[in-house]
């Protein structure tokens, strides 16, 4: 029987570690609480859905946060006016745009407008440099989720073949830096396969880890990977004309087959946003200019 990587339950876990740090570091010293922004274009029911989540996990952990919703149709010169304020704002410490933003919006123009000291996404440039470099930084919240379960279920990844299924700038490309860093958590030996990947069977049925990150409901089956490997499904697809979500794992073929699998909802979901939200009280650490309000 293939265990499930129970995603909730880590987060629930951390955010009582979250809970605690700010009340030793903040509320105890009476200096103000980490304080996360947040800019959502449009209506995307997923966007919402996923905004709503992460302002209540805010209000759990004792983090503050402020919402900008704009409309669809928002220009350019709008949705620039408003990261500029919350660049300047130092009672901001940290802010996200909820992607995807519409399509009428230059997305590269956007994350380059983000001071990289406030992107708790990890998106900017400066900071996926850094994270290259294995220096300090902040690192896309689902990498790091996909990390921390591992780490939460004493998952040894150092020495393993890894194979990442997708190469997303959010996803596959900064899980498969952080797989293979040389760190504790790491030393995985990363293959990245994609759309023009040929015969991306060959690989997946050589795996110890597969990551998939790829958008395609129930793209992996059982046939495609080896007695043992761990699948880590990063995929949330809703089923057409209904509200039931699937990942990219086909999590029935593999039962049985993977030793391990994270389940679709309640797997890496809930991950990404705690971990969104321990990058927000590290921003707020590193301000040096924590003011009471």
């Amino acid at each position: 029987m293939t265990k499930l990587l129970d995603g909730n339950k880590i987060a629930e876990e951390i955010k009582k570690e979250i809970t605690s740090e700010i009340q030793n570091k903040f509320l105890s010293k009476k200096i103000r609480v980490p304080h996360l922004g947040i800019i959502l274009t449009g209506n995307n029911y997923s966007s919402l859905t996923y905004v709503n989540n992460k302002i209540k996990d805010c209000n759990k952990v004792g983090i503050k946060s402020t919402l900008v919703h704009l409309p669809k149709n928002v220009i350019e010169r709008i949705l620039f006016k408003e990261i500029d304020k919350m660049n300047k704002n130092p009672f901001i410490d940290g802010f996200i745009i909820q992607f995807p933003i519409e399509k009428h919006i230059n997305q590269e123009n956007i994350i380059l407008s983000i001071d990289p000291k406030k992107d708790v996404d990890g998106f900017h440039p400066e900071n996926f440099g850094k994270m290259i470099c294995n220096m300090k930084s902040f690192c896309p919240a689902t990498a790091l989720g996909i990390m921390e379960i591992l780490f939460k279920n004493k998952i040894q990844i150092q020495g393993k073949h890894t194979v990442v299924i997708g190469r997303s700038k959010i996803v596959g490309l900064p899980i498969s830096i952080l797989m293979s860093r040389k760190k504790y958590l790491g030393n995985s030996t990363v293959t990245i396969v994609h759309s023009y990947t040929k015969n991306i069977e060959y690989y997946t049925k050589i795996a110890d880890i597969i990551i998939v990150a790829i958008g395609i409901p129930k793209f992996l089956k059982g046939k495609m990977i080896k007695k043992g490997s761990i699948i880590i499904d990063v995929g949330i697809n809703r089923i057409k004309n209904s509200h039931k979500l699937v990942g990219d794992v086909d999590i029935e073929s593999i039962n049985g087959i993977a030793s391990y699998v994270t389940p679709v909802p309640g797997g890496i979901g809930p991950m990404t946003r705690i971990m969104l939200l321990k990058n927000v009280v590290t921003s707020a650490i590193n301000n040096k200019k924590n003011i009471n309000e």
